[in-house]
């Protein structure tokens, strides 16, 4: 996994670095000019443009301009103070103006000068971004490239600024991250958490039981017991109060009455390794109640989702009390308007500590759904009971988050979130520990969705793509 910090966390990471200040410029600026000779292709009569701030991050553009005139780069400094509205013809521009201490001013804003065709690389984070939240002035230069020293800010991942930054580059300038407790997820974190069915598993090896869709909404239903399928369960059984939504064949079927249904739905959860609750179940007062029974009393780690986020929120005791009181993981998968319901209020500008907050609130693992996905376990992991190598987390109520970046606009289609919990519920199936098993079973969704059609994907399309997206890990 890779390394994400905020501001904050980067200024006292800097402050605690044994070197100087001078040789962790000189780190920096190198790394600088060579992705310069790189965006360049050379430097034989190349031309640079370098807008430089007061700070450290002007410091470091500074050091890379004396680099690259070393290297025979003609080469234009211009302070952000100086700067001409337009700068003048380069063949590249490298944003040294602020580092990831800049917000954003609406009254105030940063206005970058005109750069015509020129490539742009950015030192750490584009100019006039905030590395916390992505929030970013009008007129933020668009980075073609972005080079950010020793790890990833969160701001170059979440609002508008993710789609500034270019291709990030993180490199090691040699300061201490070990103790960082958020990180971006990687292929190879996906590869060693997804289970592997064993050579002597049976059809109830890691069962997965769904309680979802109604009259209205039965496709719901269909798409999240055929992900948790596709996603590695050996056997999934649906109950749909009060129908029988029409699913693939080899979904079992357990009808169960439209009211007053959680004890029939339970009847046979002690088979099962997990509990997929709420796709399409509707709101009806009778469901709801029926539903915030299942979650109280499901003796299996449960993944709740859609209408079932609404459930644990409709009670005057509010959603903690019923999530609290649970004894084994919980995950819950809302979007920002679920998670209004579920927090009295949706996400603010800083997401990741929205989800953090709401993770340790209701003590389990939250997963906030947008173009960046956000995993926040709660205080204490609870292991499902998968043997996951020397991967432990720690007991700090702000640690372990996981950002998931996987994926595109095509995940944004009616019954995607559907496929997404039935996928996690196969993993907490297996024994995956829940942290784990939903920021694995978010990156998988998104990359089953990079398989699709660029345009016109369906969410049974994802489902059907779920297995080649797995076989590609090993």
């Amino acid at each position: 996994m890779i390394p994400v910090v905020t501001p904050d966390e980067m200024r006292a990471i800097d402050a605690a670095a044994p070197e100087p200040v001078d040789e962790l410029i000189r780190r920096a600026g190198s790394a600088v000019s060579r992705a310069a000779v790189d965006m360049l292709g050379g430097t034989y009569g190349r031309v640079v443009n370098v807008i430089t701030g007061g700070g450290n991050n002007g410091a470091d553009g500074r050091d890379a301009a004396r680099r690259l005139r070393g290297r025979g780069v003609t080469v234009r400094e211009f302070e952000i103070g100086r700067c001409p509205t337009t700068l003048p013809q380069a063949d590249l521009v490298i944003d040294a103006a602020f580092g990831t201490g800049y917000r954003p001013d609406p009254a105030r804003p940063w206005v970058a000068p005109g750069v015509g065709d020129a490539l742009v690389l950015a030192v750490d984070v584009p100019s006039g971004i905030d590395a916390l939240t992505g929030a970013a002035d009008a007129g933020v230069l668009h980075a073609d490239r972005t080079v950010s020293f020793q790890a990833l800010k969160p701001g170059l991942m979440l609002g508008p600024a993710a789609a500034l930054s270019g291709e990030v580059d993180v490199v090691d300038i040699g300061l201490d991250t070990g103790h960082i407790t958020c990180h971006l997820v990687e292929a190879s974190d996906v590869a060693s958490w997804w289970p592997m069915r064993a050579v002597d598993a049976h059809k109830w090896h890691a069962a997965v039981k769904v309680i979802a869709g109604s009259v209205g909404m039965p496709g719901a239903a269909e798409l999240c017991t055929a992900a948790a399928a596709r996603g590695g369960s050996g056997l999934v059984s649906l109950s749909a109060p009060g129908c029988r939504p029409q699913t693939r064949s080899e979904i079992v079927q357990h009808p169960i009455p439209a009211r007053g249904f959680c004890a029939e739905a339970l009847s046979d959860i002690g088979r099962f390794g997990a509990l997929v609750i709420g796709p399409g179940l509707g709101r009806d007062d009778d469901v709801l109640t029926a539903a915030r029974e299942c979650i109280g009393e499901a003796p299996v780690p449960v993944v709740v989702d859609g209408d079932a986020l609404f459930a644990a929120s409709w009670s005057s005791d509010g959603a903690a009390s019923l999530l609290r009181d649970r004894e084994l993981p919980t995950v819950l998968t809302p979007h920002d308007g679920e998670f209004g319901l579920l927090t009295g209020a949706r996400p603010g500008a800083d997401r990741i500590a929205a989800a953090r907050a709401a993770a340790s609130e209701f003590e389990s693992t939250v997963l906030l759904k947008g173009p960046t996905t956000i995993v926040a376990a709660p205080p204490e992991v609870r292991s499902g009971g998968a043997d996951l190598g020397e991967l432990t987390w720690a007991t700090d109520a702000s640690a372990r988050t996981m950002l998931v970046d996987r994926g595109d606009e095509r995940l944004a289609t009616a019954g995607s979130g559907d496929v997404l919990a039935g996928l996690i519920g196969a993993a907490l199936a297996a024994g995956v520990d829940a942290p784990l098993a939903a920021a694995a079973a978010a990156w998988l969704h998104g990359a089953a969705a990079d398989l699709g059609a660029p345009r016109g994907l369906l969410a049974g399309d994802i489902v059907d793509l779920l297995p080649d997206a797995i076989g590609r890990l090993r």
